[in-house]
Order: structure tokens, then sequence, then C-alpha cells
């Protein structure tokens, strides 16, 4: 009498069946670019609350991809208008200061090698009638004797 010894093949955590499917990460299955998983791990980390929801991060990674094409878009049309291809800080510090809603978020952000906004207070300017009456003089030439 042979004794016939059947072995089930257990999967990985014990399962029955064969191979262990493959991890699919929360950022794919959330259709964000961003990192949906490193976004929780900072977030539990920094102990901001006892507690955290499930789909907390799901919402701050898309809030922030949202933001960030938001700028880079902005920047993108700030460097073609200058006639670059690549995005610089200048690009980025135009499209934010530009921007109302972003200036206003952005307020109190320093932007490394962004520089100012070009702006010519009024009162230095000169006057427009002032620049008419010097145009009128300076084309009547003195007449020669």
């Amino acid at each position: 009498m042979e004794s016939v010894k059947t072995t089930a093949i257990k999967g990985a955590g014990g399962r029955r069946g064969g191979e262990r499917k493959k991890a699919i990460p929360k950022s794919v299955k959330a259709g964000l670019q961003f990192p949906v998983g490193r976004i929780a791990r900072f977030l539990k980390k920094g102990r901001y609350a006892q507690r955290m929801g499930i789909g907390a991060p799901i919402y701050m990674a898309a809030v922030l991809e949202y933001l960030a094409a938001e700028v880079l878009e902005l920047a993108g049309n700030a460097a073609r208008d200058n006639k670059k291809s690549r995005i610089i800080p200048r690009h980025v510090q135009l499209a934010i200061r530009n921007d109302e809603e972003l200036g206003k978020l952005l307020q109190g952000v320093t932007i490394a090698s962004g520089g100012v906004l070009p702006n010519i207070n009024p009162v230095l300017l000169p006057k427009k009638s002032a620049v008419l009456e010097d145009k009128g003089s300076q084309s009547k030439s003195p007449k020669k004797a």
C-alpha cells in the first residue's frame, strides 16, 4: 500500500493558489502622478492628527498635483513669452506673481533667483501732455540765417 501525500501550494499570507498578485500603487488606482503612499507616510509621521481617514492622502495628492500643474502651465507660458524653451525660477516667479489667486496663496514665499516684477511708479513716468508738447516743438526746426 502506497500512501500518496498531497500538499496544496500556498501563496503569500497562507492563501491557496499560485503566485501573489502584483501590487498596484494607490496613485495608479486614484489616477494621479503624485505619490499617494508617500504622502500618507508623511501625514502619519508628522502626527498632524491622532487619526487619519483613508481618503486624506489621496485628496492631498490630488490638490498638490493640481497646484503643480497650474504653476507649471503658467511658468511655461512665461517661458514661451520670453522665447525660451526651458523654465527657470524667473519664469515661475513671473507666473505666480502675475496670477491673482496664486499670488495670494504664495504671498510670503521667496523664490530663489526669481527677481522682482517689473514695476515703475506712475509718478516717475513723464507726463503725456509734456511729452506731446516736446515732440511738437522738436518737429519745428529753427531756420538757419
